[in-house]
């Protein structure tokens, strides 16, 4: 049945949950590759981040889509052949299907205007190091930034970016696409390779597209993913410059695979055809602070009426709800937002804080996330759940974690 033309907010939550994976069935046995491929085919691609407090972010969409599944899977989708994922800088660094690398060879050929200034500085001054490290990793490869580095001087100037000249040399390669990421090792570090002994040589073989189909492929699946969406967030999903992005959007419009919506304080809207309607989501979850689900956080405000920042780089005084703070997604609202530290060697998860929404039921929230962490403790691999720390849903959660501990109903 066709969609209205007016979508209620609640119904564009429950479209876009859909869209999300969020309203398919969780695997009724053993998760495995079938199951990592139907979130894939949803998402397009995981946005990675090296924090480590809790999990690392990539790991996060499969556990919040799946449940508790063996993480190896994504390890051997994305680092064994065949190679069902790649790395590039998609929505930022992420994960993205390997068949769609084609449509990221535009971004690759504008790596002299569109990578970082260290980056594009290397590539100019310093053309020799770049054809000695390409040479390195040809010989070489796989191999690390520190495994192949020279005397060269690095900037102390910066914490964050005192890479060395043979690391900004990698990245330029890798944003190029002349190296890609063979693997990851124990420390998260990449490790560089050539794409043609990483990447399914029918990945390669396909021409390049020429840019303005790259484009509007992209859109259409940004909108594919997001079910509905305004332009902004169609632009966000895949990082795409401006003017390209509304061309595409217009052409999309024009063959009906968009369609123009309208929805409750948004100043516009764009319906995927194959967008669905759910009746309801059923859904109890935590949602990693780097989900596609929260990416874009005014969509996120308008959609759920959840204000959400994360505080990582916030002085710890500065904080309002804590460090690494997910969303607690229970039916198609946001009912809480808790803080959480997984201590490996005590093998606690620790909650530093609980936070209830406005408009969320206390008792109800309470029971569904209190069987939430007790989930995601196990599929971390830690035996118990520590009682919150702090925040106005600290003592409710707490009850409901001592109550289901003791077994009571």
């Amino acid at each position: 049945m066709a969609l209205p033309d007016s979508l209620s907010l609640a119904q564009a939550r429950r479209i876009t949950l859909a869209a999300q994976g969020f309203a398919d069935a969780k695997p009724g046995g053993a998760t495995d590759l079938r199951h990592l491929r139907r979130v894939l085919r949803r998402l397009h691609l995981i946005q990675m981040d090296s924090v480590n407090v809790l999990q690392r972010a990539h790991f996060m969409p499969l556990y919040s889509r799946l449940g508790p599944y063996p993480a190896g899977l994504l390890e051997r989708a994305a680092y064994r052949r065949p190679r069902e994922l790649f790395e590039f800088w998609g929505h930022e660094a992420s994960l993205i299907r390997a068949d769609l690398q084609p449509l990221f060879r535009w971004r690759m050929a504008r790596a002299h205007e569109l990578a970082w200034g260290g980056m594009r500085r290397i590539a100019r001054d310093r053309p020799e190091l770049v054809d000695w490290v390409l040479a390195e990793v040809r010989e070489r490869g796989p191999v690390t930034a520190a495994e192949i580095e020279s005397d060269v001087p690095r900037s102390k100037d910066h914490w964050g970016w005192n890479w060395s000249e043979v690391k900004q040399a990698l990245e330029w390669l890798f944003y190029s696409g002349q190296v890609t990421a063979a693997e990851r090792t124990t420390s998260f570090a990449r490790r560089y390779d050539l794409p043609e002994r990483v990447l399914p040589a029918a990945v390669l073989a396909v021409p390049d597209p020429e840019p303005a189909d790259a484009f509007r492929s992209l859109v259409e699946l940004s909108a594919r993913a997001l079910g509905v969406a305004a332009e902004p967030e169609l632009r966000d999903y895949f990082r795409l410059p401006l003017r390209e992005c509304r061309v595409a959007i217009a052409e999309l419009v024009e063959a009906g695979v968009l369609r123009p919506v309208s929805v409750p304080g948004w100043r516009s809207a764009y319906l995927h055809a194959e967008a669905r309607l759910p009746r309801r989501v059923d859904v109890a979850t935590l949602v990693s602070p780097f989900d596609p689900l929260i990416w874009e956080r005014a969509r996120t405000e308008r959609l759920f009426g959840m204000t959400y920042r994360i505080e990582i780089y916030v002085p710890a005084p500065q904080r309002t709800h804590g460090y690494y703070v997910l969303p607690f997604l229970l039916g198609d609202r946001f009912a809480a937002r808790v803080d959480l530290k997984a201590d490996r060697q005590a093998g606690v998860l620790r909650v530093p804080a609980a936070w209830l929404e406005p408009g969320a039921a206390p008792e109800e929230t309470a029971e569904a996330l209190a069987a939430e962490l007790v989930r995601l403790a196990g599929w971390l691999g830690l035996g118990s759940v520590a009682a919150p720390d702090r925040g106005d849903f600290a003592g409710p959660l707490m009850s409901a974690l001592q109550a289901r501990a003791a077994g009571v109903p």
